[in-house]
């Protein structure tokens, strides 16, 4: 019976969990701290993701056949370092690896290098001197904190003062603390974005199914970022050639310029695309699977997760032929606190729709929440515990079948002031009828 350790606690790590538990009930499964979803699933493990010496001890002790690492801060705090020095396998890259989404900054330096299609950029350091860059570019422009700001640290500006105001913020650390003390001032580009993960073995990518994410909290991808409302997949406009033209544009000289830099990537090379007049073009590089696109994405691999995930972990080479995948779509809504992404409460009380949630093709995957404290008569209620609740994913042979069982479902995770967007996947659907006849 094989242990297996799944690290973070998020809507990702319940993907993940749920993934391997389908594909092989007699797996041990293991989580940090796991959400009440992933608690059903897996036995806690009392450490934080990020505490990475007491995590290697603990895989060690426990003798874990594999640690998959979910989020990027233990990554980027170098969890897999500590585990590969105990000979532990880990999926996930190194702490140098992980810098190409630790540090946009480090990220944009590598494109440069490597020759990878990306907006243009400057760095900064001082306010004073993005502040003039800022001027002189003139809107529309997008300022990013460098460091890891849960999927929050990118603000696309439409007035120059708004851009001033956002760069003063992240550099003084009112905005995002640490991550903000360099700041990564880019052209604004225009196009239709997708996320593609790259199953990387350090020299050579499989990429996996492209979908698209949903960052804006508003209807019609508007208000503010939010580290995602919603995603669904396939994409129709993604062609086999066209993914092709990714793996080696995008994919193979990324992975070359960072063996070059003696840190080569093991894990899911994660690129946020930008389809822009001139190609795809890099938004991102993330270094683990994206959250909500691993509710997509995940749900419809056929294949064993396991067969991709230990060859990576174990050192060897990617075996692509056979991946497989189900027919059809699927489509996942986020089920949000009032008030996010800005300040919201915790400790909210859930009801959920369980004969809903029986059926297979609406699957629940929890992020942020909880059970009430109970002495031993059993759990107790379950809590809200962050700002982006659930995600529920709907499956179906066409896309409006998966979002009529997704938004169902997101309609049947109850709570005082729960929220979430009605239109996920409209770009597509927009698509569909402008093709009818």
């Amino acid at each position: 019976m094989k242990k297996i350790l799944v690290v973070g606690n998020g809507g990702r790590e319940h993907t993940l969990l749920w993934k391997l538990h389908q594909d092989d009930p007699s797996l041990r499964l293991f989580a940090t701290r796991p959400n009440a979803g992933m608690a059903e699933l897996a036995q806690e493990v009392d450490l934080a993701p990020t505490d990475v010496d007491g995590l290697a001890s603990w895989a060690q002790g426990a003798e874990v056949d594999l640690v998959v690492v979910g989020p990027e801060a233990p990554l980027a705090s170098g969890l897999v370092d500590r585990l590969s020095a105990r000979r532990i396998p880990a999926f996930g890259p190194t702490e140098s690896a992980a810098r190409i989404e630790a540090s946009k900054a480090f990220a944009k330096e590598l494109m440069d290098d490597a020759g990878v299609p990306t907006a243009g950029y400057r760095t900064f350091t001082d306010p004073a001197a993005a502040e003039a860059h800022i001027r002189e570019q003139g809107p529309p422009i997008v300022v990013k904190a460098s460091g890891l700001a849960a999927g929050k640290g990118a603000i696309v500006c439409s007035q120059v003062e708004e851009a001033v105001e956002a760069a003063r913020e992240m550099l003084s650390g009112e905005a995002f603390g640490d991550a903000g003390g360099v700041v990564v001032v880019e052209e604004c580009m225009e196009g239709e974005e997708l996320s593609v993960f790259g199953l990387a073995d350090g020299t050579d990518v499989l990429l996996l199914l492209p979908s698209q994410d949903h960052k804006r909290v508003g209807e019609r991808d508007t208000g503010p970022n939010t580290g995602g409302m919603g995603a669904y997949a396939p994409l129709s406009f993604v062609s086999a050639e066209f993914l092709e033209e990714v793996r080696r544009r995008i994919f193979l000289p990324t992975l070359e310029a960072l063996v070059a830099r003696g840190a080569p990537f093991r894990g899911i090379l994660y690129a946020g695309l930008m389809l822009t007049e001139e190609g795809p073009k890099v938004v991102e590089f993330n270094c683990r699977f994206g959250d909500p696109e691993a509710q997509v994405v995940l749900p419809l691999l056929d294949s064993p997760l396991l067969d991709l995930l230990i060859p990576v972990a174990s050192g060897s080479r990617l075996d692509a032929d056979g991946v497989r995948w189900r027919s059809g779509a699927a489509l996942t809504t986020v089920v949000a606190s009032p008030g996010y992404p800005g300040s919201y409460p915790n400790g909210l009380q859930m009801e959920l729709d369980q004969e809903l949630f029986s059926d297979p093709e609406i699957l629940l995957f929890h992020a942020g929440t909880a059970r009430e404290e109970r002495g031993s008569g059993g759990p107790g209620a379950l809590l809200t515990d962050g700002g982006r609740v659930a995600a529920v994913t709907g499956l179906g042979e066409t896309l409006e079948e998966a979002r009529d069982r997704s938004l169902r479902g997101a309609e049947a995770v109850r709570f005082e002031g729960a929220n979430f967007r009605r239109d996920i996947g409209w770009r597509e659907f927009s698509r569909s009828e402008a093709e009818r006849p």
